[in-house]
């Protein structure tokens, strides 16, 4: 194979030598450089943009969480309509919400990544956000704050029940739920301002812990020292603390109170003052009449010997205060209905204002043809339903265990042989309990059987006709009634059962109210004038007379109704006719008053049989806490009045003029700024701090102390024999 062929190197042309020759001879001569810029070309005007800087102001970063902290707090007083604005605890949650505040940022700062402290801090804004618009709903709704006990045990119930009307609930809030958003706004806004990346120096932070140290002190010793004192140690609760202390503190309060305890009572200064004896001597009886019963109502128990034998301070000092009480005595009413049956019912958001003797006449007869209590009372005991139930079938106050545990719960687990059901069931009575609404709520499944009832209610052996809401109490009679009574009439078997309504249920429109759309139609024609509110409310309570009217019917039918007694009150007054800004209750009473006002809790209570040939009329101040211990005294039961919070109506071994642990006292709830009350004497509104006597009585100048010591006392002892499981230690053994 030939070898390729090699090319010689091309001989360089005139140019390139000539390019050569040049470059040798101006190699040493620089010539200047032009810079020549880079044209752009584009469709729109030529723009610049420039990275921003982000840098913090220490100051501006320092106080804007606890800012946004305050702001929550006093947009959650200002919307409060039981709170006055301007008091000391303004200045104390002032001084919480700026340490809380303080403390939260120095956390945040501290953190080394901006962009997890960032994410931390805009978790925290939303969180207390959203949890500052639930107790908002809570409060303005139910009334009450919620507690994060009360919260875990009620939240899927409130969700599963109440549904349906939670969304009008929230509807109804928007203008605070979009208030309550505005510092969560400003976060996002905000945030690389707040935590900027150097985040602050050293000595500023130190100097931002003590002053953080320097509030929470100072918001600490204004309580502890203050006159609300009580409320921020051995008389917290949810509700009397957020007055006065605000949300947060409340919130680390109870965490806080959660693993160590309530502190205790100062019981010695709590023993009741009573100048006057044991009982009242029985006056002679007129020629002819029936000598009345005489004695006090009251069983074998030594209070003396129990003090002894404790070392448990708190024991003994319950001891000496139920020992020192004064008992009721046994009267004319003593036995009255002894034999017969009892039918209790505690009516769904009952007043006195559903009773008509055109639309409603079988109510009108019950409250008119027999016991005429015309100064009743059912307070707010800032429990919603629970609480008036409580009061009702225990004769107890209502009281939050641990500061947001409801008294009747936490009941469940205790010995309660004061309830009409075992007190009843002793004597050979089939004792049953009914609500026509979902068994377990509130924990009724529980609470009631624990009472001594067989409890039945929807899901555990109530049957309705209907799936509405609310359901329908007279559907709740249709289900229950017969068997009780032919068990009575075929076999000679008492009775007593207890019923808990729930047509006259909130909301009052009617689009969320079953009951008021069905009896729309009746309301509308009788009072075409009234609000919706007003009109859907007393359409819901129609429900109520239709079922009442069923069970006079079935009792007459069976020849029965002689034999039988009604008792009849309210769980609490119809609260959410004054939500949404408008106070509808006021429309439908005509009293120009507000919940701050002792005449707003005004009810009915009914107590009627048969057997009664005329009504018997009663002024008497009384409440919801005397049911237990007046129908005990009517029936001619066994009990212990010195161990209930209320007392026999009928008892007479008092005198109007005069303090004494067993007089007439209408206790209302603490909300924070003390109870009011009613006496045979007069009304004390604590909400002015006012105390006006009742025509024709004066008394003491140590009137007013001395009550206000009582009303404390049964408080504080009510809380206490439930914390203590008191009755099991005390009740005598069968």
């Amino acid at each position: 194979m030939a070898e390729p062929k090699r090319l010689a190197p091309k001989e360089p042309g005139v140019f390139s030598k000539w390019k050569e020759t040049c470059k040798e001879k101006w190699k040493h001569v620089r010539l200047p450089s032009i810079r020549v810029p880079k044209l752009q070309f584009s469709s729109g005007p030529k723009t610049q943009t420039r990275r921003r800087r982000v840098s913090g102001s220490p100051l501006r970063s320092a106080v804007s969480l606890p800012l946004m902290l305050l702001y929550h707090e006093v947009l959650l007083r200002l919307f409060d309509g039981d709170s006055n604005f301007f008091d000391l605890g303004l200045l104390r949650i002032f001084l919480f919400s700026l340490a809380a505040g303080l403390a939260v940022f120095l956390v945040l700062d501290l953190i080394p990544n901006r962009k997890v402290s960032r994410i931390l801090g805009g978790v925290l804004v939303a969180g207390w956000t959203v949890f500052t618009c639930v107790e908002y709903c809570c409060k303005s709704f139910f009334k009450i704050y919620f507690g994060l006990g009360y919260m875990q045990g009620m939240a899927g119930q409130v969700v599963g029940d109440f549904s349906g009307t939670m969304v009008e609930v929230v509807l109804a809030r928007i203008p605070f739920i979009l208030l309550s958003l505005i510092p969560f706004v400003v976060y996002l806004r905000m945030c690389p301002v707040i935590l900027y990346e150097k985040g602050q120096r050293a000595p500023v932070r130190v100097m931002l812990a003590g002053l953080m140290v320097v509030l929470q002190l100072v918001g600490v010793l204004t309580a502890r020292l203050g006159a609300e004192k009580n409320y921020y140690t051995y008389d917290f609760s949810v509700n009397t603390s957020v007055p006065h202390f605000g949300l947060l503190t409340t919130l680390r309060l109870e965490l806080g109170y959660a693993i160590t305890g309530i502190p205790e009572t100062p019981l010695d200064i709590l023993l009741p003052y009573d100048p006057l004896p044991t009982a009242t001597p029985a006056s002679s009886p007129e020629p002819g009449a029936s000598q009345a019963p005489t004695g006090d109502n009251v069983l074998d128990i030594d209070f003396e010997a129990l003090a002894a034998g404790t070392d448990d301070e708190t024991l003994k000092a319950m001891h000496q205060f139920f020992g020192a009480k004064s008992p009721t005595n046994k009267n004319e009413y003593t036995g009255y209905f002894q034999g017969k049956n009892l039918i209790l019912i505690t009516a769904e958001a009952f007043s006195p204002y559903v009773i008509d003797q055109e639309l409603t006449p079988t109510l009108y007869k019950l409250s008119h043809e027999g016991f005429v209590f015309e100064n009743y009372y059912q307070p707010d005991w800032t429990q919603s339903t629970t609480g008036g139930e409580f009061a009702v079938m225990t004769g107890l106050i209502p009281t939050w265990i641990g500061g947001s545990e409801l008294s009747f719960r936490v009941s469940a687990k205790d010995a309660m042989p004061v309830a009409l059901g075992w007190q009843f069931q002793k004597l050979g009575y089939d004792t049953l309990a009914y609500h026509n609404n979902t068994y377990t709520y509130y924990g009724r499944d529980e609470t009631h059987p624990n009472l001594g009832y067989e409890y039945h209610g929807i899901g555990n052996g109530l049957e309705l006709k209907s799936n509405l809401w609310p359901c329908s109490d007279l559907e709740m009679m249709e289900s229950t009634v017969d068997g009780y009574i032919q068990d009575y009439a075929k076999n000679g078997t008492p009775f007593h059962t207890y019923y808990m309504t729930v047509s006259g249920h909130c909301n009052y429109t009617w689009s969320g109210n079953a009951m008021s759309r069905k009896n729309q139609a009746v309301i509308q024609a009788k009072y075409p004038d009234a609000s919706e509110q007003v009109q859907a409310y007393l359409a819901c309570n129609m429900e109520l007379e239709y079922a009442m009217e069923y069970l006079v019917k079935e009792l007459e039918e069976a020849g029965i109704a002689d034999d039988t007694v009604i008792a009849l009150t309210a769980d609490h007054y119809p609260y959410a006719l004054t939500e949404g800004g408008t106070d509808y209750y006021k429309e439908l009473s005509g009293v120009d008053d507000t919940e701050r006002d002792t005449s707003r809790y005004r009810n009915t209570f009914i107590l009627w049989s048969g057997c009664m040939e005329e009504p018997v009329v009663v002024d008497t101040p009384c409440s919801a806490i005397d049911i237990v211990p007046t129908l005990s005294n009517l029936f001619g039961l066994e009990y212990d009045s010195r161990l209930y919070s209320g007392r026999d109506i009928f008892a007479t071994n008092y005198q109007a003029n005069q303090y004494s642990s067993n007089m007439p006292l209408v206790v209302f709830a603490n909300k924070g700024y003390g109870s009011s009350w009613i006496t045979a004497a007069g009304t004390y509104e604590a909400s002015t701090g006012t105390f006006t006597p009742r025509e024709g009585v004066t008394v003491d100048e140590n009137y007013v102390s001395r009550v206000k010591s009582l009303v404390g006392a049964k408080y504080t002892y009510a809380k206490l024999v439930i914390e203590r499981n008191y009755y099991s230690l005390v009740w005598p053994k069968e």
